[in-house]
C-alpha cells in the first residue's frame, strides 16, 4: 500500500503555513476589491488605472507626519554629536535606502560615511536579487556590527511587510547598542515598528499587482526617506532659504548651479559669484558669505567654522567684523 503523503511537508512545512497565514493578514498582500483583470485591459486603461491607484500615497505618507517628525528630531540630535544615519532593508526597501544615501553627499556636501545604506545580500543585491538573504535575522545584526554601530548612530529599518527577519534582527541589535531606531513599514502593527523607538507605518493598501511592493509601498518609501534626509539636512544647516548651499560641484551643470545659487542668495552678478566661489574653492556657503559681507575667502571659511557651518549665524557675526 502506498504511503500516505504528509500534507504539511507537501505544502511547505509548518513554518511556511504560518508565513502564508501571516501574509494573508497584510494590507500589501491583499487583492484589490475592484475586480480588475489587468491581463486583458487595454494599455491606455492600464496606464490610467495604475496612476490612479497610486494617487493616494502622498496622503497616506502625510498621515504619518508626527512619526516622521519624531524620527527627524532623533536623527538630528545624534548627527549633531557626530553620529551616522543608516538605512537597512532587503530588496526594494534596501535599494531605496542606498539610493537616498548615495544622493546626500553631492546634494548637501555631507561626508559619504555619515549616511549609509545597507541591503540584505550585500552590494550585489542592488542589481540582482540574493535569495533567502532577507530571512536571516542574525545577518541583519551582523551587518550593523560590521559597521560598528554605536549609541550616537540612527538606524532606519525599512520593510514593506514590516516583518522581514533581516530588518527585525538589525533593529534589535541597534537597540541593544543604544542607537536611535526607526521602524518603517507599509502595514499597521508591524514587528519592526514594535522593535524601534519610533514607528512609521504608511498603510498604502493592496498593490496594483498583488503583492508587488515595489509599487505603492516603494513610492511611499521614497517619499518618506526624501522627507527624512532632506529635513535632517535642513536642520543641520545645509540649506539657506530653499537653496542648496553645501552642494558639491562635480560637473559643469553643478558648477553653473553653484554660481546661480550665489547669485540668487545675494543678488550679485555672474562674474562676482564666480570670483567669490574661486576664493573659497567652490564652497557655495562660503562664497555667499564673501559676497554678502565683503570678507576674504579665508575669513569667510574661518567664520563659518566658528559657527558650525550655520550661514545665517555667520552672516550676522560678519556685521561686526566688516561694519556692514
Amino acid at each position: 500500500m502506498a504511503e500516505k503523503t504528509n500534507t504539511t511537508t507537501a505544502t511547505g512545512g509548518g513554518d511556511r503555513d504560518r508565513l502564508r497565514s501571516m501574509l494573508g493578514t497584510l494590507a500589501t498582500e491583499q487583492v484589490g476589491d475592484d475586480g480588475r483583470q489587468l491581463d486583458v485591459m487595454p494599455v491606455d486603461e492600464l496606464v490610467v488605472a495604475m496612476i490612479s491607484d497610486g494617487a493616494a500615497v502622498p496622503d497616506v505618507v502625510a498621515s504619518q507626519a508626527s512619526g516622521i517628525a519624531a524620527a527627524i528630531d532623533g536623527i538630528v540630535e545624534r548627527m549633531r554629536r557626530g553620529g551616522r544615519l543608516i538605512y537597512i532593508g532587503a530588496g526594494t526597501p534596501g535599494r531605496i535606502g542606498i539610493l537616498d544615501a548615495s544622493e546626500i553627499p553631492p546634494t548637501f556636501g555631507m561626508d559619504p560615511s555619515r549616511v549609509v545604506g545597507v541591503i540584505a545580500g550585500g552590494p550585489g543585491a542592488v542589481h540582482t536579487a540574493v535569495e533567502n538573504a532577507e530571512d536571516d535575522a542574525p545577518l541583519g545584526a551582523s551587518a550593523l556590527a560590521e559597521l560598528a554601530v554605536v549609541a550616537e548612530d540612527s538606524v532606519i529599518g525599512i520593510s514593506a511587510s514590516g516583518r522581514t527577519p533581516y530588518v527585525v534582527g538589525a533593529l534589535e541589535y541597534a537597540r541593544r547598542v543604544g542607537a536611535f531606531t526607526v521602524g518603517f513599514a507599509c502595514n499597521a502593527g508591524s514587528a519592526i515598528g514594535a522593535s524601534a523607538d519610533v514607528a512609521i507605518e504608511t498603510v498604502v493598501g493592496p498593490e496594483f499587482v498583488t503583492g508587488s511592493t515595489r509599487l505603492k509601498a516603494g513610492t511611499a518609501q521614497k517619499l518618506v526617506l526624501n522627507a527624512i534626509s532632506t529635513i535632517v539636512m535642513i536642520r543641520l544647516g545645509k540649506v539657506y532659504g530653499s537653496l542648496m548651499v553645501d552642494l558639491k560641484a562635480t560637473n559643469e551643470k553643478l558648477r553653473a548651479r553653484s554660481e546661480r545659487t550665489v547669485m540668487l542668495a545675494t543678488g550679485v552678478d555672474a562674474a562676482t559669484a564666480a570670483q567669490a566661489l574661486a576664493e573659497v574653492d567652490g564652497w557655495v556657503k562660503a562664497a555667499i558669505l564673501v559676497a554678502v559681507s565683503g570678507l576674504s575667502g579665508a575669513d569667510a571659511v574661518r567664520l563659518l567654522g566658528e559657527h558650525d557651518g550655520a550661514l545665517r549665524a555667520a552672516i550676522a557675526a560678519s556685521t561686526g567684523l566688516t561694519g556692514h
